[in-house]
């Protein structure tokens, strides 16, 4: 400061050019000084004249400012005078109050010099990066200014700053960490950044909430008292307002994290009558706006209906029910309740079903619905409290044909009260339909058309409803007495707006009459009705009555279009002829078009909830808005059409109502049959279930039998231990416990090992005269001529045959000795057993002479398991015996194959030498020798040599 007051005590002459000198010589110090402390001197002199002085510090000192920030960021204390300094030149906040004359033009050219300031500050957008790198130091004397810097930046020219933080490598993950801050100044002024960053840019609502924004956020607002804190929690409200409003994504992974179950303490506030104060209201209010972004009826669909589902589960829609019925709450927060509940409602029907059980803590207990619907038709009801009771019964009637039809039958004669102890829903409609309030009337009208809509059986319910107009006088149907009330008009002095009363009226027989011909006969069926329409229609009236004449041509042309002919004397093509008679088709349809042409047409199609800034501008409901343009083309068309054409079109009709008749003859029976299949194969299913039971019954029966027989065997030795005869039949008691089943066994492979060995001895013999009818035609062979040709090694062969012949015999006779073995022991088990069972007949002793020989016939029962197993260790041999026996059977048939293609060859050799005979004959005498020769082979093979052939 001491060189600030150097530089202007300095400065004697010219006081208009004093401040602009003063500024140039501390931004040329700034930018020229070699030592750190000058600079930051200067700065700091900057900073001090930067708020009165604001264009000229702006203009002369920013450039030398940003390069400050650029090269200094070592010291602390000078980039945050620099960055107080860049925040006061931008920002618009006026400290010094303002005369209210001059107040709107100094506003208007702050905010001008600010976003002067700020496009000169971002066009270079290296200086909002380095900006974004400042807020990484955790330096209170750089965070906190370079937080407001941004945050005004941000205000200034939102859009050109988010563009430029978006593309920034980790620009907004920078700022997410403002949130973790311990410091709280840093903090809640981290929030109003991200209030301004994300405001009106779904692709950075998007990653903020990606970065755990929303677990941060309901984390502050828990510490801060949820709906008892202060503004911090009001500021966090509206940047999760921010990030969740029109942003589908963000709405998804809200509820997807289970953040909605966190929302309920905001709501239990209790039945205090104290504490509600201006900050808590504020606070209760965003949050119930919270509730309804994430079910608004603009969301998609789906979303919504998750939603709606999760806030029941979680218990959030009955806390706010318990706000809705408490006593003591402010009128805005239960206006805003009300609005909430209806769409957390709105077309589920589980929190409908739910809403529908509420009871208000009076006594006797009194249904929600029916305490809300008695503020409705309550004129000294606050406006905007009795439309949002509108708003709330719509959204319970809402796709809900259920609850339509138990508000209808509290007007139908078999439910009415007739001790007049309980006021009905249905009651308290016709009262506000028929009262002197032009706007219960309205209310009313609509709500009654809301528990019509789109349900045809309510519509032909509702026909039954009689009313008492007066004593003596016999009671009138509810459509009889609409259209009484309609055709008195104005008669009746009403409060509020002339028209209302009718339009609310028309609407809701627009609404009853349409695809209901059954509503149209009646209607049609009180003569004096189609006259009045006829009239209403045909004249002249102001602007103010041309909206009550085109919703009477768009009833008379619901008469006509939903006509089915049953009345003769108002038929289709008469009622035509009739328009075209008295008002003319297109004076007709001209006053059908006024009302979508209508100023307040196009504002209630936009929304459901019916939001009016006064009782005035509640004319149109959203849903009988899409009734009117459902069905003014078609009425168009119908009036139009000629009688033929009508014909055909019944005939088209007809076609396609047979049609649909048949195709839903078709998928009822297809969906019987569904069910019949799955019932069937629920059937199959439990059937399975109780087979694998029974199986595994049996199969512990099965163990249990076979452990009680053991039992039984065991019990049976034992007795026998006693017998007289005890050391003949021990070891037929040892024998019993081998069971019968496994001499059975025994018996079977002795039987099936004698089979064995008779097919062995067959394939013997059948072998054996193979070989002997291939010596016979050998030796035919040789006695004819081929002699001469057999060589050693078919002795050689024929002698290894003989010795494989011999093995298989001593083979087969040692088989058959140990097969004889193994039948004498099989005897001997068998008269054991005979013996045994002889001997069973014996009387039990007492328990300690069983106890004292349980060891003996354990010990001989052991050996007999023994000699079992060494049996079947034995017959386990013999198998593998009588295998080897067959492979030697195999390899002995391979060799007599071998022999028997030699023969064939030896054969061809023979019808050879045939031809070759008279050859032979010459060297008959040099083949003596070898004639002899042969002979001496034969004899040794043992084969007989006829001489005299020789001699041949």
């Amino acid at each position: 400061m001491n060189f600030l007051r150097g530089v202007m005590g300095g400065q004697s002459a010219g006081p208009q050019h004093t401040e602009a000198e003063t500024i140039q010589k501390l931004c040329d110090r700034v930018a020229s000084s070699t030592l750190l402390d000058d600079r930051r001197n200067a700065v700091r002199a900057l900073k001090s004249l930067s708020k009165k002085y604001r264009l000229e510090v702006g203009i002369q000192a920013m450039e030398h400012l940003i390069h400050v920030l650029q090269t200094d960021r070592s010291d602390s204390e000078i980039i945050g005078y620099a960055l107080d300094t860049l925040y006061n030149i931008i920002s618009n906040e006026e400290e010094e109050e303002v005369d209210d004359v001059e107040e709107e033009n100094s506003t208007r050219q702050s905010e001008d010099l600010g976003s002067q300031f700020t496009e000169i500050f971002i066009k270079q957008q290296e200086n909002v990066t380095l900006l974004l790198s400042l807020l990484e130091e955790f330096d209170f004397h750089v965070r906190w200014p370079g937080v407001k810097l941004l945050t005004s930046l941000l205000k200034q020219l939102g859009p050109q700053v988010q563009q430029i933080i978006l593309v920034s490598p980790m620009g907004v993950s920078r700022l997410m960490d403002l949130l973790a801050d311990s410091r709280e100044v840093i903090r809640n002024d981290g929030v109003l950044l991200l209030q301004a960053l994300t405001r009106s840019n779904g692709a950075i609502q998007k990653i903020v909430a990606f970065e755990n924004a929303f677990e941060r956020l309901l984390d502050i607002i828990s510490e801060e008292g949820n709906s008892d804190g202060g503004i911090v929690v009001e500021d966090c409200l509206i940047l999760l307002q921010n990030l969740l409003k029109n942003n589908n994504s963000n709405q998804n992974f809200f509820k997807e994290g289970s953040y909605i179950q966190r929302m309920k303490p905001w709501f239990e506030v209790g039945d205090e009558n104290s504490g509600w104060s201006a900050q808590k209201v504020t606070n209760l209010h965003l949050m119930l706006q919270l509730v309804r972004v994430l079910v608004s009826p603009t969301n998609p669909p789906g979303a919504t209906s998750s939603c709606q589902k999760a806030m029941f589960q979680c218990g959030l829609l009955q806390q706010l029910c318990t706000i809705l019925m408490a006593t003591g709450v402010p009128a805005d927060i239960l206006t805003e309740t009300i609005n909430t509940v209806s769409e957390v409602i709105r077309g589920c029907q589980v929190n409908q079903d739910y809403f529908a059980s509420v009871n208000a803590p009076s006594n006797p207990p009194r249904p929600a619905i029916v305490v809300l619907l008695m503020s409705m038709v309550n004129e000294r009801q606050p406006f905007v409290l009795r439309c949002a009771v509108l708003y709330c019964f719509q959204c319970f009637l809402y796709k809900n044909q259920k609850g339509q039809g138990e508000i209808v039958s509290t007007l139908l004669p078999s439910t009415i009260d007739a001790t007049g102890n309980s006021v009905s829903a249905g009651q308290l409609l016709c009262g506000g339909l028929f009262s002197t309030d032009s706007l219960s009337n309205w209310c009313a009208a609509v709500a009654l058309a809301h528990a019509l809509q789109e349900n045809a059986t309510q519509k032909e319910q509702l026909l039954r409803v009689q009313l008492a107009t007066s004593i003596g006088n016999p009671p009138v149907s509810l459509l009889q007495q609409c259209t009484n009330i309609l055709s008195q008009g104005d008669k009746i002095d009403r409060r509020g707006s002339k028209i209302q009363t009718r339009v609310g009226l028309l609407m809701l027989l627009c609404t009853w009459l349409s695809n209901c011909p059954i509503a149209v006969t009646h209607f049609l069926h009180n003569s004096a009705n189609v006259p009045f329409l006829t009239g209403q229609i045909a004249e002249n009236l102001g602007e103010e009555e041309q909206l009550v004449q085109g919703l009477c041509a768009l009833l008379l042309g619901i008469s006509i279009y939903f006509n089915d002919n049953s009345l003769e004397s108002y038929m289709k093509e008469k009622l035509k002829q009739l328009i075209e008679k008295r008002i003319g088709k297109e004076n007709f349809i001209e006053k059908l078009g006024f009302i979508s042409k209508h100023e307040l047409y196009s504002r209630a199609s936009q929304k459901p909830q019916p939001n009016f800034p006064s009782p005035e501008y509640m004319i149109f409901d959203h849903e009988f808005t899409k009734l009117v343009k459902e069905l003014e083309g078609v009425i168009t068309k119908a009036i139009y059409k000629s009688s033929e054409e009508d014909k055909k079109e019944e005939e088209v009709k007809k076609t396609l109502e047979q049609h649909d008749n048949i195709v839903t003859h078709y998928k009822n029976m297809i969906r019987e049959q569904d069910l019949q299949l799955e019932e069937l194969r629920q059937q199959v299913s439990t059937l399975k279930c109780q087979n694998e039971q029974l199986q595994t019954a049996v199969t512990q029966q099965v163990s249990q039998i076979q452990q009680h027989k053991d039992q039984y065997n065991l019990l049976k030795i034992q007795l026998g231990k006693d017998n007289q005869h005890q050391g003949s039949y021990s070891e037929g008691a040892q024998m019993n416990g081998i069971q019968p089943e496994e001499i059975g066994r025994l018996r079977e492979e002795i039987e099936e090992l004698k089979r064995n060995q008779e097919l062995l001895q067959s394939q013997l013999t059948e072998k054996d005269s193979v070989i002997e009818n291939m010596k016979s035609s050998q030796t035919s062979g040789t006695n004819e001529q081929s002699s001469a040709i057999v060589s050693a090694r078919d002795s050689e062969q024929v002698a290894e045959l003989k010795q494989e012949l011999a093995t298989l015999k001593s083979q087969l006779n040692s088989q058959s000795v140990e097969i004889t073995k193994l039948q004498t022991e099989k005897q001997e088990l068998l008269q054991k057993t005979e013996a045994f069972a002889k001997s069973v007949e014996v009387q039990g002793e007492t328990e300690t002479i069983i106890a004292t020989k349980t060891t003996d016939v354990e010990g001989r029962l052991s050996a007999l398991l023994q000699e079992t197993k060494e049996l079947k260790n034995e017959i386990k041999a013999l198998s593998e015996e009588r295998t080897a026996i067959k492979e030697q059977l195999d390899s002995s048939n391979s060799t007599i194959a071998i022999l028997q293609t030699e023969k064939d060859k030896l054969e061809l050799e023979i019808t050879d030498s045939k031809k070759e005979q008279d050859d032979l004959l010459v060297l008959l005498a040099d083949q003596d020798q070898k004639i002899l020769s042969l002979k001496n082979k034969l004899k040794d093979l043992g084969h007989p040599v006829r001489l005299k052939c020789l001699q041949k």
